[in-house]
């Protein structure tokens, strides 16, 4: 027998049993912990010197390998707008999508899935840089960098 359960939620978290009877044996049973984890993201702050090259990696705790099998995208969000920068399939090469003019000659993904911006300008103070990875598709894990850039 199976449960299915629809819409999971973390407040489906939990022990559930499977009884039943059998003859001549009587009562079965089988247990089962369920967690259900929220959606993760982990939040960084990255500092720079204005001019410089500034590298985001994509999910700090994620090896490249990794990272290459699923489908990701970096995007940058100010004021609760969020611009796509770059998306990458596996074994596709990056695309850059319709860039606005702050960003479209000074960003690039680097080997290892990395968003590189150079150079770094006063206007990317305050900017959050944002990488989803599309484990499945109701599965993404997301980390977000606010970048504060120091003149000198």
């Amino acid at each position: 027998w199976s449960l299915h359960l629809k819409n999971v939620t973390v407040s489906l978290s939990g022990q559930y049993e499977c009884s039943f009877a059998t003859y001549p044996h009587g009562t079965k049973a089988a247990k089962i912990q369920l967690i259900v984890k929220a959606e993760e993201e982990q939040h960084y702050v990255k500092e720079v010197w204005l001019n410089q090259t500034l590298e985001i990696p994509c999910l700090e705790d994620t090896t490249s390998e990794n990272l290459s099998n699923y489908p990701l995208k970096w995007l940058v969000g100010e004021n609760g707008r969020k611009e796509e920068l770059v998306s990458k399939e596996p074994s596709c090469p990056a695309v850059y999508t319709n860039i606005s003019v702050p960003y479209r000659h000074r960003v690039r993904l680097g080997s290892n899935n990395a968003l590189k911006i150079f150079p770094t300008k006063i206007t990317d103070d305050g900017r959050v840089f944002s990488c989803h990875v599309v484990y499945h598709p109701e599965r993404v894990r997301k980390s977000s960098t606010t970048v504060e850039v120091f003149g000198k």
